[in-house]
């Protein structure tokens, strides 16, 4: 088992950087994602670790050994890609036995290895069949098993579930995060999906422009994000953002952009007092606005009137989107809501749970000041 050191790594394709100076430290064990928009260098960060790219400066660190100029055969890692990249002529078992094979394992060896991965990922009966015999899913459990047999150090996976349904993304990525705790060994995953994100990782790296935005747990990213990029991009429906003004009245302080005003709670005043008068953005996530017949209990409450533009029943909840002045926005509410098209209503805004954002040192994403 081994941690992975990424330390002050930079990777260009010409003029283009890919990787900024990422230094990011992967526990022993842990189960690590790297998440972000397509083009934000969290595949060309995989692919460095892999050792199919090289690294223009820094360092690559696999336990304790700099892996910079070290072939990947030689890494003691395995990856699984988004392609599931089987031999068509082979059987489940030639596949899964094959680099065992051109490493010259012992036969009994690769029976033991690919028998055990096989009846941990429940694939043992297929082991006879060829590719074109297995649907999407089972293929993919090939794949997995073909890096699993490997026993390495790091196993690396780049969007691995990208090819199947939605129900058989959900059941495997369930059966991924419990390889994880079987093997007690580092996971590096990447996807543009923050919701494999939240629900499979120890700690997630969102990335963009190739540049690291934050390290965090999954919990922390949502409740603490550290600005408006991770804000908006983690969460899903993502959280709502409005331009306004921090304004005091009396002794207390307002976010108003003249079509809505809402008061800022006392026990956060003192943190926004040197940004009064200044232009802020303030967030505040989906779930976070009620329809103020099902309000939740002890929530410091305020109300804001909205036009409804479009619903979406879900069942189990309502989407409701949502036009004030000139921004749109979404909201999370109970199913019992009865709301129509074009109905101008009331909202309940829970004011514990909100952010504000000042675009003062950097327009193009804001940090947070809550």
């Amino acid at each position: 088992m081994a941690g992975v050191t990424y330390d002050h790594v930079v990777k260009k394709f010409g003029d283009f950087t890919a990787i900024s100076d990422l230094s990011l430290e992967v526990q022993d064990k842990e189960f690590l994602v790297l998440v972000g928009p397509s083009g934000c260098g969290k595949t060309t960060a995989l692919r460095c670790l892999a050792g199919l790219e090289e690294v223009n400066s820094g360092k690559v660190v696999i336990g304790d050994r700099v892996v910079n100029d070290v072939a990947p055969k030689d890494r003691d890692i395995a990856m699984v890609f988004q392609s599931y990249a089987l031999y068509p002529h082979m059987t489940v078992f030639d596949n899964m036995a094959f680099g065992l094979k051109l490493r010259k394992v012992p036969k009994a060896d690769i029976q033991r290895r690919v028998e055990e991965a096989a009846k941990t990922l429940g694939i043992e009966g297929l082991l006879k069949r060829k590719p074109r015999e297995l649907s999407g899913g089972q293929r993919q459990r090939v794949a997995l098993g073909r890096a699993i047999v490997r026993e390495p150090k790091v196993f690396l996976f780049d969007e691995p579930l990208s090819n199947l349904d939605a129900k058989l993304r959900v059941q495997t990525r369930a059966e991924i995060s419990k390889l994880h705790h079987r093997l007690q060994t580092t996971f590096i995953y990447v996807t543009h999906d923050q919701v494999e994100a939240m629900t499979m990782a120890t700690r997630i790296a969102v990335m963009n422009k190739g540049i690291l935005q934050q390290l965090d747990t999954p919990q922390n990213l949502y409740d603490k994000p550290q600005n408006l990029f991770v804000a908006g991009f983690i969460g899903s429906p993502a959280m709502n953002f409005f331009n306004m003004k921090l304004i005091k009245e009396g002794q207390d302080l307002f976010v108003d952009n003249s079509t809505m005003k809402v008061k800022i709670p006392a026990d956060k005043q003192a943190v926004l007092a040197n940004l009064v008068g200044r232009d802020v953005i303030f967030g505040i996530r989906p779930e976070d606005i009620h329809n103020p017949d099902y309000v939740p209990a002890n929530i410091v409450a305020e109300l804001v009137e909205a036009k409804v533009d479009v619903t979406e029943l879900m069942g189990f909840e309502i989407l409701v989107y949502l036009v004030n002045g000139n921004t749109t926005f979404v909201a999370r509410v109970d199913p019992r809501s009865h709301y129509q098209v074009g109905d101008t209503i009331k909202l309940t805004f829970n004011m514990g749970n909100f952010h504000i954002f000042d675009p003062s040192q950097d327009p193009e994403n804001p940090v947070a000041v809550i």
